[in-house]
């Protein structure tokens, strides 16, 4: 097998940087450097293409990223505002690239999303560096173009999520540990580095960085060259490097003095550490997260308030078209790998590779399979690397033996599965281009007839028939990549493909997904916690009754799947501004602000800059959603009241008081003033609950509280159709 003996330190080609650059390694083909710089070169273009049409994105990052833009103390916590009222409910190192480009290039889309995506083509070319080391450059460019062309890749390394850095860093420490398995000599410093990556991956997105540490560790402990004495002192050094590169910052948040910093978003006791180990870490799994917007997810394949758990979620309506397309050829081409280096030594790197990437899927998989907590499509990007990998590898290895029966057979057998799972995602959507389920259908069928003989028939048209398979298994997320680059997509919950792919947002209403009849995930009964109204169908937040803020009117729950009617106009007392959407009025986008926020009209802007200058917050509103509409139409900071849900005890009533005693916020903003208002939160016929982003937040939290004093004290004003309360003004 000349694919898995290529020399893993092979001598560097000759002459200047520029030269190495277009020649690569000096044994390397002609084409192996032209091609892999095309690879690059077209993703940059394909992912930079139409990229101002999402905007800001994710509002809610995005006003993090002005904050820091503006401040370095908001940088470094991540805060929402450059006044540094509350962080985000992340640490903050995805932010600081983008916060970085807005400081140097100012406010804007393409100086917030271009970050992503020169992290999304650092993530293929060091995939495709990993991958080659091994098993040649053609593996490496199969795996560049899957990871490039995989849907719900192509939607979050142009989008302002976390999850962007997260995918290049996790590739970054795969690659390390790779080559830490190569040879003894230089390996501790290769697993050194690998511990900086989940450093800053943890950094990013705190305990999902910690997901694959198993299996890479295992592997490396098993299969490395050495005395296991060393083994075991190199993987420690690299725990050490791990715990220095993410504790330093939360070292210096929990022992920073909490009056002299911002709380931190998403706790409810105000420390990261609580945030990581609840809300952000155990609580994804076992849907026990307070302060969140339901999770609660029920396991056993059980319908949860985030879909249905089980080993198949992964292949599901919601899911499937994100990532799967070539789950099924992954998982195939894994098991084979590892049967045909099965018996290798015990360092043989090919099999290490296989067991590194493949560990690295399958504990991934299982993990976003069964979690019960708060999960998202997009979260799928993580696998992305992990997959396109095993690809590349996988068809390289089969490849180079395929004169033997059973490896030619496989090869036809991951085709045909192939063809025939993209031919089933895109009966999903029958009526978007509906002649390529066929043609992917048709082609994977004669390609893997004719892999069969692979070994039997001439080198060129075996590579035809290989080109073919690889066309048909890439024809689909191809189309669902284009689609996706093809539109905006901005909110908290987004999702890749064709409408209809997967129930989630895009565009500028985007953000509000479907299940079992809901339109947010919860349980059954119509309850939105932290109410104590009852309307028809669901209880409404906040009021007694129903009530509205101030006697105006009744909210009627869900009726049949559509947003109950609000009369009145006006948001229960504590709901988030924009809940209630009426003609006019400021609450645009899913789940009234706390899925996207607020429509900001000329008026509201012109109102928020007078005497900006004379208050530390320009305003304050319930959300961080909302409050990023405001504040990224302005440039100016926004007090989000309870975080990103609203649930958040931040800050309190008393806080609130001095603040405005202080005269240090400008406005209240409330909900709209237009007559009747359709709800954004219509349930469906099981009901479906709204978690967070209501009144009362957790415990200690004054949300409900400070609506209900405002609403009380000050003088009402309505601006642009929006409910502003001026706290200069009392009644």
């Amino acid at each position: 097998m000349t694919t898995m003996s290529t020399a893993a330190h092979a001598a560097p080609s000759r002459g200047g940087p520029l030269v190495r650059l277009r020649r690569g390694r000096a044994e390397d083909a002609p084409w192996v450097r032209p091609a892999f710089l095309g690879l690059l070169a077209v993703t940059t273009a394909l992912y930079l293409w139409n990229l101002s049409a999402s905007g800001y994105a994710n509002s809610f990052y995005s006003a993090a990223v002005q904050a820091g833009g503006e401040s370095w103390k908001a940088f470094f916590f991540g805060s929402l505002d450059a006044a540094n009222a509350i962080t985000v409910d992340k640490p903050p190192a995805a932010l600081w690239p983008m916060a970085l480009s807005v400081r140097l290039f100012g406010l804007g889309s393409w100086q917030i999303l271009v970050p992503e995506v020169l992290m999304g083509v650092a993530t293929v070319a060091v995939l495709y560096a990993a991958v080659r080391r091994r098993f040649g450059a053609g593996a490496g460019l199969i795996a560049g173009a899957v990871l490039a062309l995989t849907p719900v890749a192509a939607l979050m390394f142009r989008f302002n999520n976390p999850d962007a850095l997260l995918a290049l860093l996790m590739t970054v420490a795969v690659y390390c540990v790779l080559r830490a398995l190569e040879q003894e000599k230089g390996a501790a410093k290769w697993l050194v580095w690998a511990g900086v990556a989940f450093g800053f991956a943890f950094l990013a997105k705190t305990l999902q960085a910690f997901l694959i540490l198993p299996p890479l560790a295992l592997v490396y402990g098993v299969c490395a060259p050495g005395a296991i004495g060393r083994r075991i002192g190199r993987l420690a050094l690299a725990g050490l490097a791990m715990i220095v590169s993410a504790g330093w910052w939360v070292a210096l948040v929990e022992l920073w003095p909490a009056a002299s910093r911002p709380y931190v978003g998403g706790s409810q006791n105000n420390s990261f550490l609580e945030l990581t180990f609840g809300y952000n870490g155990l609580g994804r799994i076992n849907g026990n997260e307070t302060g969140s917007v339901g999770g609660g997810g029920r396991g056993g394949g059980q319908g949860g308030g985030w879909g249905e758990t089980g080993i198949g979620r992964m292949f599901n309506d919601s899911i499937g078209g994100q990532i799967s397309w070539l789950l099924p050829a992954a998982l195939i081409l894994l098991v084979a790998g590892l049967v045909i280096t099965w018996r290798a030594p015990r360092t043989d790197p090919a099999r290490s590779a296989f067991l590194v990437w493949g560990g690295s899927l399958l504990i991934t998989l299982a993990v976003f399979s069964f979690m019960a907590g708060i999960f998202h499509e997009y979260y799928t990007v993580a696998l992305a690397p992990y997959l396109a990998a095993l690809v590349g590898m996988g068809a390289a290895v089969l490849w180079e033996e395929r004169t033997r029966w059973l490896a030619s057979a496989a090869l036809a057998v991951t085709v045909a599965a192939t063809a025939v799972w993209g031919w089933t995602l895109l009966g999903r959507t029958p009526d978007w281009l509906p002649w390529l389920r066929w043609t992917v259908l048709v082609a994977g069928s004669v390609a893997a007839l004719g892999l069969l003989f692979a070994g039997r028939i001439d080198r060129r048209l075996g590579l035809a028939v290989a080109g073919l398979g690889l066309a048909a298994g890439l024809a689909g997320p191809f189309a669902y990549t284009l689609e996706t680059l093809g539109s905006g997509h901005q909110g908290s919950i987004v999702t890749a493909g064709p409408a209809g792919g997967a129930m989630g947002g895009r565009g500028p209403g985007g953000g509000m997904r479907m299940f079992e009849g809901g339109a947010f995930p919860g349980g059954q009964g119509g309850q939105m916690p932290g109410g104590q109204g009852q309307g028809q169908g669901g209880q409404m937040p906040g009021g007694q009754g129903g009530q509205m803020p101030g006697g105006q009117g009744q909210a009627q729950g869900s009726q049949g799947g559509q947003g109950g009617q609000m009369p009145g106009g006006t948001p229960p007392q504590g709901m988030p501004q924009g809940m209630s959407r009426g003609e006019g009025g400021p609450g645009g986008g899913g789940m009234g602000g706390l899925l996207n926020g607020a429509s900001v009209g000329t008026e509201a802007k012109a109102a928020l800059l007078a005497d900006a200058d004379d208050y530390t917050w320009v305003a304050a509103t319930v959300g961080a959603q909302n409050a990023a509409s405001y504040q990224l139409a302005t440039e100016k900071p926004v007090m989000a009241i309870g975080g990103f849900n609203g649930s958040d005890p931040s800050p309190t009533l008393a806080q609130f008081k001095q603040y405005v005693a202080e005269g240090k916020i400008h406005y209240f903003i409330g909900g709209s003033e237009s007559g009747t208002g359709e709800s954004a939160t219509g349930t469906g016929e099981d009901g479906g609950r709204m978690g967070g982003g209501g009144p009362g937040g957790g415990p200690g939290g004054g949300n409900s509280e400070i609506s209900t004093w405002v609403s009380e004290t000050f003088e009402k004003v309505t601006i642009g159709g929006a409910t502003f309360y001026d706290l200069t003004q009392e009644k």
